[in-house]
């Protein structure tokens, strides 16, 4: 098709950015700081290659995610661990924080709670920033590895992909039958994923993740916790997915409790302000 003759003046506009965040309420991660230095860890899981392991964080608390063997990529789920209908939300946090998530940036969830699950405080891999590529560390643009994808793309019947091993965690956690639990397995953060969008097709991309033992990735909970995280059979996500045949290694949840007088006052955000009339 020919270009119209006001071709480049169209392509000329200049972006508006859809969420000004100016006006977010920031974390106060001084505060934050203080009281990751009198938080008492109260438990670890260390989940195994190509599997997924469940965790609870209190309100108040922190968690953190390392690497402790060799590269490799996590697929993170996070819900209210009291009401799993409020859950991460990673389209809202990718329109406001962008692609990619680092230190002081949060994670939302989902309408109508629409408030802050987590806050990022420590990120190992935060001097990464953007490569040639266009590639950078811990997305919220894929929705993880999954069978259906597999079966559609290549045939065949893969049990281990990221969502099926979530499924499989949620339901050993909360007792639910797999098909239940399903249904609550959501878009993730892929932790230490380095990715990105192709210039010319504008295709997802993986490459090799610069995650190495020692690196990991903290969070201030800030309501009370359920998570599950998944060891992508991708690995370090440079070759292939949805398979056996990457590389695989463990990965280290920590989980720690602030006491309640070094807390103070504070409290976990309430939920959005907004009314649910829609207009009725």
């Amino acid at each position: 098709m020919q270009e119209p003759t006001d071709a480049a003046a169209r392509r000329a506009v200049k972006p508006v950015i859809c969420y000004p965040v100016e006006t977010l309420p920031q974390p106060d991660l001084t505060r934050y700081a203080g009281f990751r230095d009198r938080a008492i860890k109260l438990s670890e899981v260390l989940v195994p290659p190509r599997e997924a392991g469940t965790f609870r964080v209190p309100a108040g608390g922190f968690f953190c995610i390392s690497s402790v063997e060799g590269a490799q990529v996590g697929d993170l789920n996070l819900w209210h661990a009291d009401d799993l209908s409020e859950r991460f939300y990673s389209g809202k946090t990718r329109a406001l924080h962008g692609t990619h998530v680092t230190s002081g940036q949060r994670l939302w969830s989902c309408f109508p709670a629409l408030r802050p699950m987590a806050t990022i405080v420590a990120d190992t891999l935060g001097w990464y920033g953007k490569d040639a590529f266009g590639g950078s560390v811990h997305d919220v643009i894929g929705t993880r590895c999954d069978p259906y994808t597999h079966n559609l793309l290549s045939g065949g019947q893969y049990h281990h992909c990221c969502h099926s091993n979530l499924t499989r965690a949620l339901a050993d956690a909360t007792g639910m039958a797999l098909h239940e639990a399903e249904g609550h397995v959501h878009d993730v953060l892929n932790v230490f994923m380095c990715t990105g969008f192709t210039r010319d097709t504008g295709q997802y991309f993986m490459k090799a993740s610069p995650v190495r033992p020692g690196d990991y990735l903290e969070f201030f909970a800030e309501i009370p916790l359920l998570g599950a995280l998944s060891a992508c059979p991708g690995g370090d996500c440079s070759t292939v997915h949805s398979s056996d045949q990457a590389q695989c290694h463990p990965l280290l949840i920590e989980v720690f409790a602030t006491p309640a007088d070094v807390l103070g006052d504070w409290t976990s955000p309430p939920p959005n302000g907004y009314d649910r009339r829609h207009g009725r």
